[in-house]
């Protein structure tokens, strides 16, 4: 996903690979310096979306998660096709609401969790055409999920 024209996703991207590493603190103490200098959305949506991954604390987890939605919620029509073709912000939303229904889950609050995760049941459509591999991750999370809630 990197985009050699768009440096700030680069950085964002070096972070994802330090945090897949297994750097995680240094991924999230990264990703917590760049933050403020990010004033494009789609930006602010990869970064915290990634960004919440890395949290140790549920209530930080749960607020990069909710930073991600927020953000992704002022994405320009087109901007993450600008970035990479492929990409549909669309195809966002169930993986953003399928964390937030965890991270809600995770910190007790479960009528908050049931949403999430009824939003990202509702946004599956958005799926079809995405990469094979990442709509059948989302879809077994929202499936495990739901699980854990009963619902």
């Amino acid at each position: 996903m990197t985009d050699t024209a768009d440096p700030v996703m680069d950085r964002i991207t070096t972070l994802i690979t330090l945090s897949h590493s297994g750097s995680r603190a240094e991924a999230a103490a990264g990703f917590a310096a760049l933050w403020p200098d990010l004033s494009d959305p789609f930006h602010r949506c990869v970064l915290a979306h990634y960004a919440a991954d890395v949290q140790e604390d549920p209530a930080a987890e749960l607020e990069w998660d909710r930073r991600a939605l927020a953000a992704a919620e002022e994405v320009a029509p087109g901007r993450a096709e600008s970035h990479h073709p492929a990409l549909r912000l669309s195809s966002f939303y169930p993986s953003l609401h399928l964390n937030l229904a965890e991270s809600y889950r995770r910190v007790g609050a479960l009528a908050e969790a049931g949403e999430h995760l009824a939003a990202a049941r509702e946004r599956l459509g958005a799926l079809e055409g995405a990469e094979a591999g990442y709509a059948a991750t989302i879809r077994g999370g929202i499936e495990r999920l739901a699980e854990r809630l009963g619902a």
